[in-house]
């Protein structure tokens, strides 16, 4: 499994991996607040497709101003991306990373893997670094590393891949911070392969991870809840809404609709228009539906970069919880990375433990008592983005 630039630097970030600050965008008015929030004069602008070597294919972008930011998202999102590891077929950009540029004295590589001949993760690190990397650092510029289990990673190993880096003495302390986080998140997280490719001293000597990659080992998903929610399924919607029994339908409005009950979501899209709001889809939660289930279903509805605000309306009775709706909808709201205005309003079975749940969990979101509150607020929240 596969992740995204912004979701393997947060990551990564909790290990102890110096990232620039940056935050993800679906729409051209979100990336323009990020750049706003960032501050300063100048920014990247980078699309989110589930491949590398995006710079070279016009997917990363620097600019100077948070007009600049706005103008090229909306160029970006919508568009179709080819790069050299999209196996020959471009891929849509549905989000847009932003962050603040870097001035950057030079690029080198950092890579984990398993060597499965070996049976033990291997750390690479090089000199050289940046998107022509394959072509240009032969096998002699590369230095490989193997890290026994049972013994973990040495300060040894750590000022050896320093130097393989050509890192001065200054920087060989925030480089085993660095290569020590990278190798604690490789094992911890059960993953496959991480790659910080540039790894960047700026001119002021900083040590920032640029970009950042992470593929995950699939059959330990099942222990890795964190990471297991944030599979990308913009490119399978049917396949998934198939395979998890939740019935979607897209529509053309700004306001996503999370609903359990057809009826009630007939009825919740109904009071929308009323209000002069426009329901960006038709969701009915299945009457037993599992977390699994629920948290797709909640995915598809964030992963529409037309959705500016979303009203979730659950009612719990007999086999649906409220609280088991909460911990979806938090998982799949951190997933997604997007701080869209949310309205929730929940009522029976575990109704005060599933707003406590959300609020324990950090997810930002207006509580309503009853349903003509709920839209009314949601309707106000989208029409003012």
């Amino acid at each position: 499994m596969d992740i995204h630039e912004y979701q393997a630097k947060s990551l990564l970030g909790g290990y102890g991996v110096a990232v620039p600050e940056g935050a993800v965008a679906y729409t051209p008015r979100e990336a323009e607040r990020v750049a706003e929030r960032l501050g300063g004069n100048g920014f990247a602008v980078k699309a989110q497709i589930l491949a590398g070597a995006r710079g070279p294919a016009g997917g990363v972008r620097l600019v100077t101003t948070t007009a600049d930011v706005r103008e090229t998202a909306a160029r970006m999102l919508g568009s179709s991306l080819q790069t050299l590891q999209t196996g020959g077929e471009a891929a849509r950009v549905n989000r847009v990373y932003v962050e603040r540029a870097i001035e950057i004295d030079r690029e080198m590589y950092l890579g984990a893997v398993v060597d499965r001949a070996q049976g033990r993760v291997a750390l690479l690190a090089s000199a050289q670094g940046g998107s022509r990397i394959e072509e240009n650092a032969s096998d002699a510029t590369v230095l490989q590393v193997y890290v026994d289990a049972e013994r973990g990673l040495s300060a040894e190993q750590t000022d050896a891949l320093a130097a393989a880096m050509g890192l001065p003495a200054e920087q060989v302390e925030a480089a085993g911070r660095t290569i020590s986080g990278v190798y604690d998140a490789f094992v911890a997280l059960d993953a496959s392969l991480i790659e910080l490719n540039p790894l960047v001293m700026t001119r002021r000597g900083e040590l920032l991870a640029l970009d950042a990659k992470m593929s995950f080992d699939d059959n330990a998903l099942f222990r890795q809840k964190r990471v297991a929610d944030l599979r990308d399924e913009e490119d399978g919607r049917s396949l998934q809404r198939a395979r998890h029994g939740y019935n979607y339908i897209k529509l053309d409005g700004n306001i996503g609709c999370v609903v359990n009950g057809a009826g009630l979501a007939m009825a919740t899209m109904d009071m929308i228009r009323q209000q002069g709001g426009r329901p960006a889809n038709f969701l009915d939660l299945p009457p037993a539906a599992s977390r699994e289930q629920i948290t797709a279903a909640i995915r598809t509805v964030l992963a529409d970069a037309g959705v500016e605000a979303v009203l979730v309306n659950i009612v719990g009775g007999g086999i649906t919880r409220c609280d088991v709706v909460a911990d979806a909808l938090a998982s799949a709201w951190r997933a997604a990375g997007r701080g869209v205005p949310m309205v929730v309003r929940f009522e029976g079975t575990n109704r005060d433990v599933a707003r406590n749940a959300l609020r324990d969990r950090q997810v930002r979101f207006e509580a309503a008592t009853n349903l003509a509150q709920a839209v009314s607020s949601v309707v106000a929240a989208a029409g003012n983005r």
